[in-house]
């Protein structure tokens, strides 16, 4: 039987990501591999791990990537920067830039070894700005942060499902399935609750990838969902 394996944000964790990937998953091309978003800043290797993913996807591996927020604000910011009127702003003067450097960006420069963020290839970010914003299975909805479920159809609301932090889950609205995501890392011993407990209605994967010295934080855990077996892979990487 293929595997389900759902892999959380990874925030340019390249190394991470290779160990979590080839020492530990080591995928087969049947088997399912979800990544929930959030593949660029704080780390070192934002593009890397986009092209480690891309690279996946060309040797036809079953992938499905969803966009996080780090990646809408990116291409929001990439087409900003490349309208007339925004290229002429010094960078004081633009405030979502600077709220997008303090949040890891200039990693994410540094990975692609330019200065300013229209230098990015263009492709990098249109393959950000085409990730789907969720995936729906037989038995769980994926998702980067959530849903609204204010609404009467939750998956109408996209920026909610990048961007939102506290919800409450109305799971008749989505056939009864769990949600899985990301976006707000949460300790290890919660992650190992929520996997070992079916009837609790999420399951946060993220366990802050890139953060270091707290308790309990700071790895990349990945999730098989046939078995629920949870992989955590410690961070080969560094954190801003």
């Amino acid at each position: 039987m293929h595997k389900r394996w759902v892999i959380p944000d990874i925030h340019g964790c390249i190394n991470t990501l290779k160990a979590l990937m080839e020492e530990k998953i080591c995928p087969a091309h049947e088997d399912e591999l979800f990544f929930l978003g959030d593949y660029i800043d704080r780390g070192p290797g934002s593009r890397g791990v986009i092209d480690y993913i891309r690279n996946l996807q060309k040797d036809q591996y079953k992938i499905v990537a969803l966009k996080g927020n780090h990646e809408d604000f990116i291409s929001e910011i990439f087409n900003l920067r490349h309208s007339s009127m925004s290229r002429l702003l010094p960078r004081f003067m633009n405030p979502q830039l600077n709220e997008w450097m303090n949040i890891g960006g200039r990693k994410t420069l540094e990975s692609f070894g330019v200065k300013n963020i229209q230098d990015i290839p263009a492709e990098y970010i249109e393959w950000m700005k085409g990730l789907p914003c969720f995936a729906s299975l037989d038995d769980y909805v994926l998702v980067h942060a959530g849903l609204n479920f204010s609404l009467d159809d939750p998956f109408s609301d996209q920026s909610s499902m990048l961007w939102v932090r506290d919800y409450n889950i109305k799971p008749e609205k989505i056939g009864n399935r769990r949600i899985i995501h990301g976006h707000v890392p949460v300790h290890l011993e919660l992650i190992h609750f929520a996997v070992t407990n079916p009837n609790y209605p999420y399951i946060d994967l993220d366990n802050g990838t890139y953060i270091r010295g707290k308790d309990g934080f700071g790895n990349l855990v990945a999730l098989e969902l046939n078995s629920m077996q949870m992989v955590i892979q410690d961070n080969r990487d560094y954190s801003i």
